[in-house]
């Protein structure tokens, strides 16, 4: 096996990670409530609270993504109906925002705001900090529809493929973490015309990623028919 061939797929499969999960997770959209929830917080606290989100967040995408499809298949569900049902969630999910308003979950961060306090930032980081207020059920199921894609019949091949689908993984959470610690900072130039903006483009990407998911389980089970 040539060390360009498992690259090539390293890189691909690094790339559809972030295409699929990115554009849901959006941490950029998240900010605001981060900075909201957590106003009254020192800095030293808030910094701790962003990286512990972090961490949640590739522990949590990783393992949707290594073994979601083993359990799903443990109930007899098939990795080609995994594909075109996880494309078809991707996909209705991106138009969903490709379409959205810009509207404000009060419901989420008037919850998130009675439980956050400095005694209880570890438990608080995953919930509702990390889940479901930034890595929520969309999200999960992102991965877990990536974590089938990822599939080779060469196991050399599947093996570059999740090494870059967990270095992808690796690098949401980075990016979640770097976000929500500089979350104040990269929102005043932004404002809410970028925001909205952002949203839109990354939905358009997050479209074309689901449907490219769903032809490719769909082939396989035109395949099996003939």
């Amino acid at each position: 096996m040539e060390i360009a061939t498992l690259a090539l797929a390293f890189g691909k499969s690094l790339l559809l990670a972030l295409a699929a999960v990115l554009p849901i997770l959006n941490p950029p959209a998240s900010a605001p409530v981060f900075v909201n929830l957590t106003r009254e917080l020192d800095g030293r606290t808030r910094r701790t609270l962003a990286t512990r989100i972090g961490i949640n967040v590739v522990l949590m995408l990783s393992g949707a993504m290594l073994i979601g499809t083993y359990v799903l298949d443990f109930f007899g569900v098939s990795i080609p109906i995994v594909r075109v049902a996880g494309g078809l969630i991707v996909a209705f999910t991106a138009w969903n925002l490709l379409y959205a308003q810009q509207v404000v979950n009060t419901d989420k961060a008037a919850m998130a705001r009675s439980l956050v306090d400095d005694d209880n930032v570890r438990i608080q980081a995953f919930y509702p900090m990390t889940f479901p207020l930034t890595c929520g059920p969309g999200s999960i199921s992102a991965a877990i529809t990536v974590g089938a894609a990822l599939h080779s019949r060469n196991w050399t091949i599947t093996g570059a493929n999740f090494a870059g689908g967990l270095v992808g993984m690796a690098l949401v959470g980075l990016l979640v973490l770097l976000t929500y610690r500089y979350a104040g900072r990269l929102l005043r130039p932004l404002g809410d015309v970028g925001l909205v903006v952002f949203l839109r483009l990354s939905a358009f990407i997050l479209l074309c990623v689901g449907v490219q998911i769903f032809w490719d389980g769909a082939s396989e089970l035109l395949k099996s028919v003939r």
